[in-house]
């Protein structure tokens, strides 16, 4: 048995509860992409200089790419379904297990391909930055991405410059609400004609700096109302600054300040922010709400290793929102932003503490 996975955690919370009923997707959100492992590298006092050792003070690994966003929706509550390619490699079986028997993720869409090499990242951080090298041959042909995906709630889809996806037009058709997302547009073109697959989009979440190059402004409050023109409900992630959102069915526009904290590593922030948007979005909160949560949800993570198994979970939450309200002097506008966590949380919850966290290593056998 490689790596130690342990038998899925069923929720405390459930953020859907109230609008479950017996006609439901079977799934609340379905994801495809690629499946990486993740090497962390933190402690490192400045950036690697050519020619020189460095040795870091800390260490950890965990699945990485798409496993960052299945786990944090998972640990939210949301019944999460995968479609991935894992290599058959103690990598690959690593992966699989942690995500499949640690945290519940379904992947029956998923397959392992014989002689595939699971691909690598090492990311290493340091300054509140971090710098990622990454290794992988081409994806096996048949990756799956399947032409009819299964009926879930929502999808995130990863949306590539050039290039149409046709499972994000026929899960759209299906009523499935696909959030999107978008990298780095290494063709320098950033002409939003380009993500062909944003107009099956109902909502969209670029950087500040993708955003303002996507729309030519200056600004990135003034890019999420440009962004409006092409999708529902903008949401453009401001760094230290917090995050800010428009949404053109409603009117609303909100912004919500970054929660300070002590980051050790923050792999994968972005795709907690995503996973704790879903989830807003999904149980209906309100926008202001829903950014709040997402800005949280990704404070939480940037605490711990890697860009999954940090993730929170809502016993994490719940931990946070009693300590901040402990605290003497603590503002009572920013106490009232968080507010609505008093009816998600309980006061005990059941869910284990901590969460399982990136391992220095994988491979030991499970003691008898």
């Amino acid at each position: 048995m490689v790596g130690a996975p342990h038998a899925p955690v069923g929720p405390q919370v459930d953020p859907l509860a109230a609008i479950r009923s017996a006609d439901d997707p079977p799934w609340d959100v379905y994801l495809t992409g690629t499946v990486f492992l993740d090497i962390i590298f933190t402690g490192l006092d400045s950036a690697p200089v050519r020619g020189t050792e460095s040795w870091a003070r800390g260490m950890g690994s965990s699945p990485g790419g798409v496993a960052n966003m299945a786990t944090a929706l998972a640990r939210l509550g949301l019944r999460t379904c995968l479609a991935a390619a894992f290599g058959d490699d103690h990598y690959g079986e690593y992966c699989w297990d942690a995500l499949e028997q640690g945290e519940g993720i379904d992947l029956s869409p998923s397959r392992t391909v014989a002689g595939w090499h699971s691909p690598v990242t090492v990311s290493m951080a340091y300054e509140g930055e971090r710098t990622m090298v990454s290794h992988g041959h081409e994806p096996p042909p048949e990756e799956p991405a399947p032409d009819c995906p299964p009926r879930a709630r929502a999808a995130v889809a990863s949306l590539t410059p050039g290039h149409r996806a046709p499972w994000i037009a026929q899960a759209a058709r299906q009523g499935t609400r696909v959030f999107g997302d978008v990298g780095w547009d290494e063709t320098g073109a950033w002409d939003l004609a380009g993500l062909a697959d944003l107009e099956h989009c109902e909502a969209f979440l670029p950087n500040a700096e993708e955003a303002m190059r996507y729309t030519r402004t200056d600004c990135p409050r003034t890019a999420a109302h440009a962004l409006t023109e092409f999708v529902p409900v903008a949401v453009v992630t401001l760094g230290s600054e917090g995050a800010y959102a428009v949404d053109r069915r409603t009117g609303e526009a909100a912004e919500v300040p970054a929660i300070a904290v002590e980051a050790l590593d923050p792999t994968g922030a972005g795709d907690v922010f995503v996973a704790g948007f879903v989830t807003g979005s999904l149980a209906g909160w309100p926008l202001a709400d829903r950014l709040a949560f997402a800005g949280l949800t990704a404070a939480l993570s940037v605490q711990e290793f890697g860009g999954s198994l940090s993730a929170p979970g809502w016993s994490e939450i719940a931990a946070w929102w009693r300590r901040v309200q402990s605290v003497d002097g603590q503002d009572p506008a920013a106490l009232r932003r968080y507010a609505f966590l008093d009816r998600l949380v309980p006061e005990a919850c059941g869910e284990p503490w901590p969460r399982r966290r990136a391992v220095p290593t994988i491979g030991f056998r499970r003691s008898a």
